[in-house]
C-alpha cells in the first residue's frame, strides 16, 4: 500500500493511466474493426458463392433464359457491396466472361482490367490478361490484341500452361495487323523453347506459309 500511495502521489500516475487508457481503447477499437473486417470478408464470400453458382448456372447449355443477366447482376452486386472482399479479383475476371460471352468487349475489357488492378494473381491475373488481348481481337483491333497478349506473356514463363497460347495469340494478330515478320520470330521461338508441342506441326506450317509470303513490316 505504501508503494502505491507513492506512485499516486507520483506526477507520472495520471499520465500514465491515460496512457494505459488510450492503449487499451486502440486496442478494442482494433478488435472491433478486425471483427468487423472479418464479418464482412464471410458475407461477401457467402454472396461470391451464390454468384458463381448463377454463372455456373448460365453456363449450361440448358440455362434458363435470363440467366447470365442474373449472374451479371449478381456480381456487380458483389463488388460494389465488397469493395475490399479479399476474392475480388475472382469476381471482376467471372464477370469479364461474362461480359464477353455476352458480346459486351469493352466492358468485359474493363472487368478484366478491374481484376488485374484489384491484385489478381497466378492463373486469375494471366486469364484476365489474356481476356483483355481477346476482347480486342473480337472488336478487330489487331495491333492492341498483339500487345495485350504480349503484356500477358511477359507475366508467366514456358512452364505456364497459358505460355503457349499466349504467344500464339500475339503472333496470330501480329499477322492479322500485317506484321507478318514479328508473327514468323514468334512461331519460330515458340518452336526453339517448346520444340515438344502438341502444337509443333501447326506451328511449323504457319512459319512455312509466312515464309512464302512476300516480306512485311
Amino acid at each position: 500500500m505504501i508503494y502505491l500511495d507513492q506512485a499516486r502521489e507520483s506526477r507520472w500516475w495520471k499520465p500514465g493511466l491515460q496512457a494505459a487508457a488510450a492503449v487499451a481503447g486502440i486496442a478494442v477499437v482494433a478488435v472491433a474493426i478486425w471483427m468487423w473486417y472479418q464479418a464482412q470478408e464471410s458475407r461477401g464470400l457467402a454472396a461470391l458463392a451464390d454468384a458463381t453458382a448463377l454463372v455456373q448456372q448460365s453456363e449450361r447449355p440448358d440455362a434458363p433464359l435470363g440467366a447470365r443477366d442474373r449472374a451479371i447482376k449478381a456480381l456487380e452486386l458483389v463488388i460494389a457491396d465488397y469493395p475490399r472482399l479479399s476474392a475480388i479479383p475472382q469476381a471482376g475476371y467471372q464477370l469479364g466472361n461474362l461480359k464477353y460471352a455476352a458480346g459486351q468487349y469493352p466492358a468485359a475489357r474493363g472487368a478484366y482490367e478491374f481484376a488485374i488492378a484489384k491484385g489478381a494473381s497466378g492463373a486469375v491475373r494471366a486469364m484476365a490478361a489474356m481476356g483483355i488481348g481477346y476482347s480486342w481481337e473480337a472488336e478487330k483491333n489487331y495491333a492492341a490484341a498483339a500487345q495485350a497478349h504480349a503484356a500477358a506473356a511477359k507475366g508467366i514463363g514456358p512452364k505456364d500452361f497459358l505460355y503457349e497460347e499466349a504467344l500464339m495469340a500475339q503472333a496470330r494478330d501480329e499477322a492479322l495487323a500485317g506484321k507478318s515478320a514479328v508473327a514468323l520470330e514468334i512461331y519460330q521461338r515458340l518452336l526453339k523453347e517448346m520444340p515438344g508441342t502438341r502444337n509443333a506441326d501447326d506451328l511449323r506450317n504457319r512459319v512455312a506459309n509466312l515464309q512464302a509470303q512476300p516480306a512485311s513490316k
